[in-house]
């Protein structure tokens, strides 16, 4: 009696409790689902619909069943073992199971480890573990935002949860020529070490994933971004300067801010209004103390073509005004035992339940009428975790019933949040920048942030790995706080020298965005809303000495000149889900030693950048990538590909190249 069965284009494999389907799904791509349930679970979470027309090859015998897709090729043994294949037959990804069901099979052992594992736990619902081969040889790219410097993941243990300064984005590139999503929202761990690589998922339903075989990491990313969907087009502001800081107390200083970029014909796109400029959490709306004329204020920066930026957060005060509303409407997460308090911060207050659809348009109503309505396109949404432990899961399950995995999602339900009431207004060049970010999340217009991070070069590095990781993993448009977050005294002279070195660094990310909790802290200004809060010192580009601000105007206005080549990014990221920085094997798949190089990127296809990650540093070598020319575009000197040199980095130079006479 034969395990295997065909139904229309869907190969299916049923042993003992478990079903396993594998289907299309894109081009030269396949799904893969498990469960022990009674049924299989029908979400898509990241996945988009299928739409193209493909019909497998699927060939079924007594001792094996194949199904073939264009480039790749799934083979599953009679006992349910599956091996994953290019065009060519190699293998691309082979599960690691050992037990003695076929006693004449190579994996044969006495070990008795599933590769599929099912393990039921209180409630129903299951934990599981998915274990492959792992080739030792093998680089891993990907896999979203952590705070480490490695660019290869291969070695790591990374916990696939939301927290401040970390997202989960668990796609992964892989040297070996494939693209594999982990389609599954629950919190879980991801290890990738030198004999097994395992994913875990500490609550589900159903094993979910998406893999996929092309020839070139660009061709990986483009079908990954047809799965799951592109970024909305970048709107021409959103390209230059963002000034921001920790924190902006009243009207009129944020608009003296302004006028001084103005004053000193300084390039600036956007200015940010960042938290408790409201009365209480839930308020949604601008303190009247402090923000006594938002409409006279916004059309006066508008004027000055300036957008404002204003952050959003999930939380509800329990004295807010909308709060006995929400309680009422079941507009407010539920934990499942103890008061329902998720974070104490300038009051007891609770998430709203960006999960349900009539919740979201509640607060996109409030923000529409106080906001939107008002002029303001660009929303921060910050605390948009919130900080997901097992506990903050335990409540999410319970609240979306018994045991479904929600932890890693919300993020991306607090984007579609705004995106879905912003497009309803009919604006389509949509921004919501977040501190997470989950699969999918790009196609709500995420702009993801690297969060509260530390000033010092150390992180500055971490940064480098986790922007061009988040790239790889989906999120083209990403920033991170220009100078670190945490620490950092404008007066300073080693500050000042990391200010500069991350100005540079920034002027070729995707989005440029200065940002920080500066040294001395300022008092509050009074003991209730948004004056109860401290405020950092001076953050704008004239506040770390004459040298650094000459330095940073050079950069300000080399960002400006970009803002053409930057488009053709945007657009890429847009039709293609192209990143708008990634690693050198983005572009250079076939020149081997590109893949060894985590401290240079390319800023889109013709721009080499060599960041100065390091203090007193004042040159560097650089890699020149084969097939191409170079050129420093400060001292005009020109490179051969194939070579290593190294090169001059004084304080006010980031090693820049352009490629084959580019211009910018």
């Amino acid at each position: 009696m034969s395990n295997f069965r065909q139904e229309k284009k869907r190969l299916i494999f049923h042993y003992d409790a478990e079903e396993l389907w594998i289907e299309p799904w894109g081009v030269n791509s396949l799904r893969i689902r498990a469960t022990k349930m009674a049924g299989m679970p029908a979400e898509n979470w990241a996945l988009q619909e299928k739409t193209e027309e493909i019909e497998p090859e699927i060939t079924i015998t007594e001792k094996e069943a194949i199904i073939k897709n264009g480039k790749i090729k799934a083979k599953i043994s009679q006992y349910g073992k599956i091996t994953f294949y290019n065009q060519r037959d190699e293998i691309l990804l082979d599960e690691y199971l050992r037990n003695r069901i076929d006693v004449f099979a190579d994996y044969c052992s006495a070990l008795d480890i599933e590769a599929r594992e099912f393990k039921p736990i209180i409630g129903g619902d299951y934990q599981l573990s998915m274990r492959f081969v792992s080739n030792p040889e093998e680089r891993i790219y990907g896999m979203g935002q952590y705070q480490q410097s490695y660019l290869n993941l291969k070695g790591t243990d990374l916990e696939m949860a939301q927290r401040n300064s970390q997202a989960s984005v668990p796609f992964l590139l892989s040297s070996l020529g494939y693209g594999f999503l982990w389609n599954n929202p629950a919190v879980g761990r991801a290890v990738f070490g030198k004999n097994i690589t395992t994913f875990e998922a500490f609550s589900t339903k159903a094993l979910d994933y998406w893999i996929t075989a092309e020839d070139t990491p660009a061709k990986i990313e483009e079908a990954y971004a047809k799965a799951t969907g592109t970024v909305p087009m970048m709107p021409d502001f959103a390209m230059g300067f963002w000034q921001c800081k920790l924190r902006y107390q009243t009207q009129e200083e944020l608009l003296n801010v302004a006028r001084e970029y103005k004053r000193r014909n300084l390039p600036i796109s956007v200015i940010v209004i960042d938290y408790f400029h409201w009365p209480l959490q839930g308020d949604w709306r601008f303190d009247e103390k402090y923000w006594p004329d938002p409409d006279a204020m916004i059309r006066e920066l508008k004027e000055m073509g300036i957008e404002l930026m204003v952050s959003i957060w999930p939380t509800v005060d329990y004295r807010s005004e909308n709060f006995r509303e929400m309680k009422e409407k079941g507009y407010l997460i539920r934990t499942e035992r103890g008061f329902r308090v998720v974070m104490d911060f300038h009051g007891n207050t609770v998430h709203f339940d960006a999960t349900n659809p009539e919740a979201r348009q509640f607060v996109w109503e409030k923000a529409k009428k106080n906001y939107y309505d008002k002029g303001v396109k660009v929303f921060w949404l910050d605390e948009a975790e919130p900080e997901y432990s097992v506990y903050d899961f335990e409540n999410y399950r319970y609240h979306m019933g018994p045991n479904v995995q929600i932890g890693n999602l919300y993020p991306a339900m607090y984007a579609k949040t705004f995106f879905d009431g912003m497009k309803a207004e009919g604006q389509e060049n949509i921004i919501n920048l977040l501190r997470c970010a989950w699969a999918g999340s790009q196609r709500y217009g995420a702009l993801i942030w690297s969060g509260d991070i530390h000033s010092s070069f150390a992180s500055l590095r971490n940064q480098m790995a986790a922007g061009l990781n988040m790239g790889i993993a989906g999120i083209p448009w990403w920033t991170t706080d220009i100078g670190g977050f945490h620490g950092g005294n404008p007066e300073n002279p080693e500050f000042r020298e990391l200010l500069v070195r991350w100005f540079e660094y920034g002027t070729f990310c995707p989005v440029m965005r200065l940002h920080g909790y500066r040294e001395p802290l300022k008092d509050p200004m009074g003991t209730e809303g948004g004056a109860a809060c401290v405020s950092g010192s001076d953050n704008e580009v004239w506040s770390f000495g004459e040298e650094a601000y000459e330095i940073c105007k050079t950069y300000l206005n080399l960002r400006e000149h970009m803002k053409p080549y930057i488009t053709e990014l945007m657009e890429a990221a847009h039709e293609k889900g192209a990143p708008v920085m990634r690693p050198l094997f983005y572009d250079f798949s076939e020149d081997k030693p590109v893949w060894e190089i985590e401290d240079q990127y390319m800023f889109g296809p013709d721009v080499l950048v060599a960041p100065i990650l390091y203090a007193a540093m004042r040159k560097r070598k650089v890699y020149f990538p084969k097939g191409s020319t170079w050129k420093n575009i400060w001292t005009g000197e020109t490179y051969e590909g194939g070579v290593t040199k190294e090169v001059e980095a004084p304080l006010e130079q980031i090693p820049v190249f352009t490629r084959n006479g580019r211009e910018l």
